[in-house]
């Protein structure tokens, strides 16, 4: 399968990666989390050239993760606001921050602390069952077809 296919794959994974999968996107959205909203600030953060960083926001916009904002009329200037969409992509940077902490680290440590600002405690959010809320691992869960795409799927042989 080629890149440029991934997104039409039955796999929600590969969908998702067919929109926010390539490392500058996934930068990108680390910035806006970090409440970076100017073309020019991403640019001076994340060191990356004009044009790849204009693709990049221009596609978070047409998949409806951030919305593109004037905040100045003359010269006309906007800024990228995350959506209830991009929101929703917080638990996915909240655990790649995890996992590079975990293992990437260097000997000076994470560079960064997460604090909750209800109770201002410094942590990473952790996945958890929305039921009975105990937190969970890989080991804790197992996949199924879901209901939905089994009657799709027999209905379309």
């Amino acid at each position: 399968m080629r890149w440029d296919e991934i997104g039409r794959t039955h796999c929600s994974v590969a969908r998702t990666l067919s929109v926010v999968g390539d490392r500058w996107t996934l930068l990108v959205l680390r910035e806006v989390f970090l409440r970076t909203r100017r073309f020019e600030d991403f640019q001076k953060h994340l060191g990356v050239t004009r044009h790849v960083l204009a693709d990049r926001l221009k596609k978070l916009v047409e998949h409806g993760i951030l919305d593109r904002v004037v905040y100045q009329d003359r010269p006309r200037r906007f800024e990228y606001r995350l959506t209830d969409k991009g929101s929703d992509l917080f638990p996915v940077i909240a655990a790649l921050l995890r996992w590079g902490d975990r293992y990437m680290a260097d000997e000076a440590g994470p560079p960064l602390e997460m604090v909750h600002r209800e109770c201002g405690h410094v942590g990473i959010p952790e996945l958890a069952c929305p039921e009975c809320r105990c937190a969970v691992t890989a080991r804790d869960m197992k996949a199924r077809p879901a209901p939905a795409f089994r009657q799709h799927r027999e209905e379309s042989e």
